[in-house]
């Protein structure tokens, strides 16, 4: 089978790859997971290979002759010419949670034309939930048992962000990342009521409604949060850099590094506080 990325079948036939995936992983989990460490000193298990092979073989049959960059092929060496449109996969987000036996690990796939995510999918496997979202079609969160495909969805939940309220700012910080110039970021507000969290689970809290603002001042990679720009982006939010414009990707001359950005749910909020 394949598709057109226009397709809106396509987001579907995302939702059952990442479903399966996750499904992998869960498995990994229950056998209990051996972890290596990579050349680049982060760890990696059997759940991130075995959730990759079935993403990458499932995306070679809905869109065959696609480029895609994942994250465990690219710490291998393997980055291919970057075209307008190709696909950003992490198989397992949060490997530090998983393998601390926390439930916040997610699958990423997210599809990018011309430097931005145009859909994107999050499974959290443990969390039976999958957030998923196109720009123009909006976001929405599936119940969703691992394996199943979105037809076996028993819940679906539209997503729009909010602006912030009265009270608090309700701020989404990394459990494993947070570092001392996002600290120092977040002092901008008067009050802040933050959430720690691993993985995209922190963008599609916003895109709940659930969250303000996800700052991250710190390096990450393209593939850890291009799913959940999509998400959170069709559902009303933004995610730029510190200088207040979108987030690029596709940026092979920065190793696919991104610098720094802060997600944030409503953008007069980031026109105001950013």
């Amino acid at each position: 089978m394949t598709q057109e990325l226009s397709d809106p079948s396509l987001l579907d036939a995302l939702t059952g790859i990442a479903s399966r995936a996750g499904d992998a992983i869960m498995r990994v989990r229950m056998a209990g997971a051996s972890v290596r460490t990579k050349a680049d000193a982060t760890p990696v298990t059997e759940a991130d290979e075995a959730a990759e092979t079935i993403i990458l073989d499932g995306l070679s049959r809905i869109l065959p002759g696609i480029t895609v960059v994942s994250e465990e092929a690219a710490s291998q060496g393997s980055l291919p010419q970057i075209p307008a449109t190709f696909i950003l996969v992490d198989p397992l987000d949060g490997t530090r949670e998983f393998i601390e036996g926390r439930d916040e690990f997610t699958v990423n796939i997210a599809i990018v034309r011309d430097g931005r995510p145009i859909a994107g999918v999050v499974g959290a496997p443990a969390l039976d939930a999958i957030w998923r979202g196109a720009i123009g079609a909006g976001s929405e969160r599936l119940m969703l048992q691992p394996g199943a495909g979105p037809e076996a969805a028993r819940e679906r939940t539209p997503l729009r962000t909010h602006p912030h309220r009265e009270g608090p700012w309700r701020a989404m910080v990394s459990r494993s990342h947070l570092d001392p110039k996002t600290e120092e970021w977040l002092t901008r507000f008067p009050a802040i009521s933050r959430m720690d969290c691993g993985s995209s689970v922190k963008f599609c809290r916003i895109a709940e409604g659930k969250a303000d603002v996800y700052p991250r001042l710190g390096r990450t990679s393209e593939w850890d949060i291009a799913a959940g720009d999509a998400v959170l982006s069709a559902a009303g939010g933004v995610v730029l850099t510190p200088d207040g414009t979108p987030v690029q990707y596709g940026q092979i001359a920065r190793g696919l590094k991104v610098p720094s950005f802060i997600a944030w749910g409503d953008p007069a909020d980031a026109a105001r506080y950013g």
